[in-house]
């Protein structure tokens, strides 16, 4: 540990999703160039591990996740803040920082430590009110469920944090036993277990699957978990045998799948705002309701919403696209804006309760 650092108080990172993990890593780096301390856990679910590991992170396997029962969904969050409470009582941070860990977010709360949440999804359930909230410009503050934390803003979407510093490989394709002459879509299917999920997303994802499996295109589907890979390979046997489905066996790099795909299709979430980040034509096939970030970047013709079975032959567009170039995206000031306000908020320079 450097000296700077023995003399600067602990900031603790809640890793709770598989975004989470390209999102916080150059914060983290900045963070400690600064010169703080850094505690990182990670919940074992959804590939945060694997990518954590993919990243370089040192980081304390802590959690799982409990399924898309509502009751379970509780009590693994109050469990998961059990758990988590023998590191933060050893390590003694005092800023608590994520992207939604309502484990996290519960645990500061009844430990009286200042939180930071950062989000980009205003219709995400509450579990307790965090001190501060960090998001994007964008999103209106009547639209907020919380009520008593101070408000930061910080220019365009969370993936510009760390997009701009993507590098592209072209050894991706190859690896996955795809050549560069073929068409590639990218596919996420909809994130069923989650509290916002309306079946109406798996109506569209098999549209997709029928009407790309009837095309030349090598689609590449990533499952959100193992029961969701297992349903994929059962449903769409035929289409993985010939090879016109692949699911990758381990941990993939998605900024540098995206950036080699012609096109991305997605239940929503990250995957989709990253491919809208580089460029690449994306659609969304999630049926939730539209938060701010996804209807901004319709109005602004990157992101196509898919509402209707129809829609699924009629609006997405099956050609290659020119993917030249080792450094796509488009550089704003997101990350400066977060790192600085973080610094301020552990320097005090953001007030040390709550607001109004």
């Amino acid at each position: 540990m450097r000296f700077d650092e023995m003399n600067k108080k602990k900031i603790w990172i809640d890793l709770d999703n598989t975004p989470h993990v390209p999102f916080f890593h150059p914060i983290i780096r900045e963070l400690r160039k600064k010169g703080y301390p850094v505690l990182i856990t990670a919940r074992d679910c959804f590939q945060v591990c694997g990518l954590a590991d993919l990243y370089g992170m040192s980081y304390q396997r802590i959690g799982i996740h409990y399924g898309k029962n509502k009751a379970m969904k509780v009590l693994g969050t109050v469990f998961r803040a059990v758990q988590l409470t023998p590191v933060m009582l050893r390590e003694k941070p005092v800023l608590a920082v994520s992207h939604g860990s309502r484990s996290q977010l519960l645990l500061s709360r009844l430990q009286g430590i200042k939180s930071v949440l950062i989000m980009d999804y205003e219709f995400s359930q509450k579990i307790a009110d965090p001190s501060w909230i960090i998001m994007p410009e964008v999103i209106p503050d009547s639209s907020l469920p919380f009520r008593n934390s101070r408000i930061i803003r910080y220019p365009g979407i969370k993936e510009d944090v760390y997009v701009p510093e993507f590098e592209s490989d072209s050894g991706i394709l190859g690896d996955l036993g795809i050549s560069a002459a073929e068409l590639v879509a990218t596919i996420r299917p909809p994130a069923t277990e989650a509290h916002y999920h309306n079946p109406e997303s798996e109506i569209l994802f098999s549209e997709v699957i029928s009407r790309l499996g009837a095309e030349e295109v090598r689609m590449i589907i990533l499952p959100r978990n193992e029961r969701q890979n297992e349903t994929v390979r059962k449903q769409w046997t035929r289409l993985i045998e010939n090879g016109r489905i692949v699911i990758p066996e381990k941990v993939v790099n998605g900024l540098n799948l995206i950036w080699h795909s012609d096109l991305v299709i997605s239940g929503g979430g990250t995957i989709n705002r990253e491919a809208a980040a580089l460029g690449v034509p994306v659609y969304s096939i999630f049926r939730g309701r539209l938060g701010a970030i996804d209807d901004y970047l319709s109005r602004e013709g990157r992101l196509h919403i898919i509402a209707y079975p129809e829609d699924v032959k009629t609006s997405i567009v099956l050609q290659r696209r020119k993917k030249d170039g080792g450094r796509p995206g488009r550089r704003t000031d997101a990350l400066r804006k977060i790192v600085t306000s973080i610094e301020k908020i552990m320097e005090g320079e953001h007030g040390t309760e709550p607001g109004g």
